[in-house]
């Protein structure tokens, strides 16, 4: 802004405070920075993997790093991750050129915010860009209430084009009272813009992940803002991040008066932060004397999901979540039909950015899953099996969790609770839809950690390099892939490919066409299925005696309970359970793998209860065995003919 508020001030003396009480941590880190591989040792290890991880999307050829291995000062560890991060983070400028193709589509969303007061009168200036096709992230203490929104403007565009002529400036009145959302303390106010869907089409927007990972003591960062309410300028990639604060980044960069409310990016062009203050730092000569602040994206997002706001209100937050598609600019004529969108610039010759579609790669944004519907099975409810009072304390905590129980980690059309110590899946629930399930191509397998738990609650890349062992889908791979659309069906596809669904299963096991590859197909298709849904319920016996192998406990045994209803309205759910004891025994020691038969078993539900400690509410009474005396009595699966149903 270029007149400074009592807001302002008052942001600026906390981002002080903030800045001089961590001058001997950040110091330190930036000594590491300095040595080679030291941005490997700069920031926390969990939040050190959890990047690696992240990098992993744009960049094929990372691999996770353990973060115990990491934590542990591992040698191989910490020159994998040091190698990682140098060779992509602490790169010699060198850049790929889609580093500025995404950089004019980031930019386009950015626009100036004229601040008006009550009569009208221009009293600042702050930047603000579009995170959604209808809302606009700017500061507090650009946009302190809703009355101050009514009054001001955004303006797109305000920018020179690339022949150095003004381009022309597009203006849109904002629209508190459709949307209005705002936090002193974490100082942002997110606000609906008063114009169609079509007139801001054009600018796209950037959306903003909550998920960790995004950067780390050591990135580099680029600002695109409006300095002194002038035209729109680009604080371009020589800039550093040197802190992480719980809710708050530190970083080095040029920002003026003006740049509060510009959105901070990483180089993959994800949000990470919201600049809101530049402050003296004591010991920072190196680079003027000051420190920048801005508020960590994941801590916007968490404050919005714990506010009630109506349901048309509601609506418009859940769009948070779209991906951005560019649009052509009015006069820039259409795009063929059924061609991927494309943003063409008013310039002397086209540049064009082409949106291709997302393929094999996990949807960043974890605030849109609803997971498994215990309601999905017409005429009845299946709820997630409970945990034993002794389970409970050992299931890892979803840190994004909206409401209870806390430990789900809900996804597209199924969930998972997860061990914290054994850092495999308690269970696993999954709805399959026959009507709408769609065989989608397998693309490349890229595994990824999840965000929402401590990475050091489930098992990454390292237990599976170099031996037999698979990285052994609980819930398959098509069993979610469903829907209206092959984008939804696809979204719970790549789903799947998260190492809480997985589980170390000897090749041999994972990969033979057994009977238990093809459960759920034939519980669906030719059983007695009514509107062709199933719901299933998967998981590993995580036995104590089970052999440990590189720190990790190996199951030996692996059950399902899959629930359908019949053609006559009733409920029927069966259990199974499969060994592969013979395959894995004696695998820490051998050079060479024992091979053995394995075989699946129709058991009653009761049965899986007593081996896991978990409770299956009615399904029990629903299991076509539950007139056998003996629990523990089993069935051999050699063909669908063994089936009781």
């Amino acid at each position: 802004m270029d007149v400074k508020t009592d807001r302002q001030s008052e942001q600026e003396q906390a981002a002080a405070a903030r800045a001089a009480d961590r001058t001997g941590e950040r110091q330190a880190k930036i000594a590491l920075l300095r040595k080679p591989g030291g941005i490997a040792e700069a920031d926390e290890p969990s939040r050190v993997a959890t990047r690696i991880d992240r990098l992993g999307r744009y960049y094929p050829d990372v691999r996770p790093v353990s973060p115990a291995a990491i934590a542990a000062g591992d040698p191989a560890a910490m020159t994998a991750a040091g190698a990682i991060l140098e060779r992509i983070v602490l790169t010699n400028d060198l850049l790929g050129v889609g580093y500025l193709e995404g950089g004019v589509a980031a930019a386009a969303a950015i626009g100036r915010v004229n601040i008006r007061n009550t009569q009208g009168r221009l009293v600042g200036y702050g930047t603000g860009s579009l995170v959604s096709p209808e809302l606009l992230l700017t500061n507090h203490h650009v946009l302190p209430d809703a009355a101050t929104a009514g009054f001001s403007v955004i303006e797109f565009d305000y920018q020179d084009g690339i022949d150095g002529l003004p381009r022309p400036v597009r203006a849109f009145a904002l629209d508190p009272d459709r949307f209005f959302a705002a936090d002193r303390a974490l100082d942002f106010a997110l606000v609906a813009v008063k114009a169609t869907a079509d007139e801001l089409r054009p600018f796209g927007f950037n959306r903003l992940i909550g998920s960790e990972g995004k950067a780390i003591v050591g990135d580099f960062v680029t600002i695109v803002q409006h300095p002194g309410g002038g035209k729109k300028q680009v604080a371009l990639r020589e800039n550093r991040v040197v802190d992480v604060l719980e809710n708050f980044l530190h970083y080095e960069t040029d920002t003026e008066p003006g740049s509060s409310g510009s959105p901070v990016f990483n180089d993959q062009w994800e949000i990470v932060a919201l600049h809101h203050a530049s402050v003296p730092a004591a010991g920072r000569a190196e680079y003027g004397g000051f420190l920048n602040e801005g508020i960590r994206v994941s801590k916007l997002l968490k404050f919005l999901r714990a506010q009630a706001f109506t349901p048309a209100q509601q609506a418009l937050l859940d769009r948070l979540a779209t991906r951005p598609e560019r649009a052509l600019p009015a006069g820039n004529g259409g795009n063929g039909g059924g061609a991927s969108p494309v943003l063409t610039l008013s310039m002397p010759f086209d540049i064009r950015l082409r949106a291709e579609p997302a393929t094999g790669r996990i949807d960043p944004d974890y605030a849109n899953r609803e997971g498994y519907d215990p309601a999905f099975l017409p005429g009845h409810t299946v709820p997630l099996p409970g945990l034993s009072d002794a389970l409970v304390p050992l299931a890892a905590i979803n840190r994004q969790a909206a409401g209870e129980p806390r430990y789900v980690l809900p996804y597209h059309h199924f969930s998972v609770v997860m061990h914290k110590e054994r850092r495999l899946a308690m269970l696993t629930a999954v709805n399959i839809d026959g009507r709408t399930s769609r065989s989608l191509r397998r693309e490349a397998d890229h595994w990824s950690l999840d965000p929402r738990i401590a990475v050091t609650e489930q098992i990454g890349e390292e237990i599976y390099r170099a031996n037999p062992l698979d990285r052994g889908h609980l819930v398959r791979r098509l069993d979610p892939a469903w829907g209206a659309t092959e984008a939804i069906a696809q979204l719970g596809n790549d789903d799947t490919f998260h190492f809480t669904n997985c589980s170390p299963q000897h090749k041999d096991f994972n990969q033979n066409k057994t009977t238990w590859a093809g459960l759920e197909d034939y519980v669906l298709n030719n059983a007695d299925n009514h509107d062709l849904k199933v719901s299933v319920v998967t998981g590993p016996v995580l036995a104590t005696d089970d052999d440990q192998y590189r720190g990790v406990q190996l199951p030996r045994q692996f059950w399902k309970v899959v629930a359908m209803v019949k053609k006559d309205g009733t409920l029927s759910a069966t259990a199974y359970l499969l060994s592969q004891a013979e395959l894995i025994e004696g695998l820490e020691a051998a050079t060479e793998f024992n091979y053995g038969a394995y075989r699946t078993y129709q058991v009653p539900v009761h049965r899986i209860a007593e081996l896991t400690g978990l409770s299956f509410g009615d399904l029990p009474v629903a299991d076509p065995l539950a007139g056998l005396e003996s629990t523990s009595a089993a069935q051999e699966i050699r063909t669908a003919a063994d089936l009781v149903l």
